[in-house]
C-alpha cells in the first residue's frame, strides 16, 4: 500500500519533468510525510525525494531525529540521502528499484548498514521494483 503512494509521488514529479522518485514516511500506520524528486524545479541538488521527505516530516514533527518511522521511497537511496536516513536515525527503509550506479542500500555499497556508523537502517528492497525501475526506464528512454 505504501510503495504505491511512493510511485504516485514518482509519477507526480515525472509530470514536473523531474525524474520519477517518490518517497513516504510512515509512523504507527499514518503518514508523515511525502516527497518527490524537486531538484530541477527547486534548483537544488540536494531535492531529491528522500530529502524532501525528512524535512517535510522533520518540520512536522518539531525534531530532526526520525525514530520509530519507516521511509518507503521508489528508488535505492544515494550516499547524500542515506547519510541523510542515517543521520535522522530512521530505524526501516523500504525500498523498490535498486540503484547499480549509486545505490547505498546494497547495490554499489551498503551505507544504511554500515556498521561504523552509529545508527544502521533495517533494509527491505525490492517492493514493487518491476514498477518502479520501468517507470525510471521508460523516463530516461523518453530523454534520449
Amino acid at each position: 500500500m505504501w510503495m504505491s503512494r511512493a510511485l504516485e509521488l514518482a509519477r507526480e514529479a515525472e509530470a514536473r519533468g523531474e525524474v520519477p522518485v517518490g518517497a513516504l514516511i510512515v509512523r504507527d500506520e499514518v503518514v508523515i510525510a511525502e516527497g518527490s524528486n524537486r531538484t530541477i524545479g527547486d534548483t537544488d541538488p540536494t531535492a531529491h525525494a528522500e530529502v524532501v521527505a525528512i524535512r517535510a516530516a522533520a518540520e512536522r514533527e518539531g525534531d530532526w531525529r526520525l525514530p520509530d518511522a519507516t521511509l518507503y521511497v521508489t528508488l535505492e537511496p544515494c550516499s547524500m540521502c542515506a547519510g541523510a536516513i542515517v543521520l535522522c536515525r530512521i530505524p526501516r527503509v523500504v525500498f523498490g528499484a535498486h540503484d547499480p550506479k549509486a545505490g547505498m542500500g546494497g547495490s554499489l555499497e551498503n551505507l544504511l548498514q554500515d556498521d561504523r556508523l552509529n545508527h544502521r537502517c533495517e533494509l527491505t528492497a525490492g517492493v514493487m521494483a518491476d514498477e518502479a525501475s520501468e517507470m525510471l526506464k521508460a523516463f530516461f528512454r523518453a530523454r534520449r
